[in-house]
C-alpha cells in the first residue's frame, strides 16, 4: 500500500473535492436516470403501458404523460377511481402512484407496485425525457 502525505494547505482541497465527489452520486440519485428508467420501464411497465407510441394498450399510454392531467387520454376507459383523480402527473403525484397505486387511487385497475425509490425516479426521469 501507498501512503501519501498531504501538506496542511493541501487539505481543505482534498476536504472539498471528496466532498463533491461523494455529493455527485446523490444529486445524480434525486434526478433520477433515464436511461436506466427506460430498462425497468421496459421490463416492468411496457407489457401494459406505451410510451413510444401514442397508443392505448392495457393502459393508457404514457407518451407526455408529466404535466398531464389524470384520466385524460382520450379513447382510455379509465376506472372510475382515476377518474375522481383530479389531479396532474407531476413527477411527486407519479412517484407516490407508482409505490401505491391502489393506495392513491383505491379502485384504479393498476396493480403493479414500484417499491424502490431509486427505481421510481429513475422511470419517471425516463417519463420526462424529450
Amino acid at each position: 500500500m501507498i501512503a501519501y502525505r498531504l501538506s496542511a494547505a493541501a487539505l481543505p482541497i482534498a476536504a472539498l473535492l471528496g466532498a463533491a465527489l461523494l455529493a455527485a452520486p446523490s444529486a445524480r440519485a434525486e434526478e433520477g436516470d433515464a436511461a436506466r428508467g427506460r430498462t425497468l420501464f421496459q421490463r416492468q411497465c411496457q407489457s401494459c403501458h406505451q410510451v413510444a407510441q401514442p397508443r392505448n394498450g392495457v393502459g393508457p399510454t404514457l407518451q407526455g404523460v408529466v404535466g398531464r392531467a389524470s384520466a385524460s387520454v382520450e379513447g382510455y376507459n379509465y376506472s372510475p377511481a382515476l377518474k375522481a383523480l383530479g389531479q396532474s402527473w407531476t413527477p411527486e403525484t407519479l412517484g407516490a402512484f407508482l409505490a401505491n397505486p391502489t393506495g392513491v387511487a383505491r379502485g384504479t385497475r393498476m396493480v403493479q407496485r414500484v417499491a424502490a425509490e431509486q427505481d421510481r425516479k429513475d422511470i419517471i426521469a425516463f417519463l420526462a425525457a424529450p
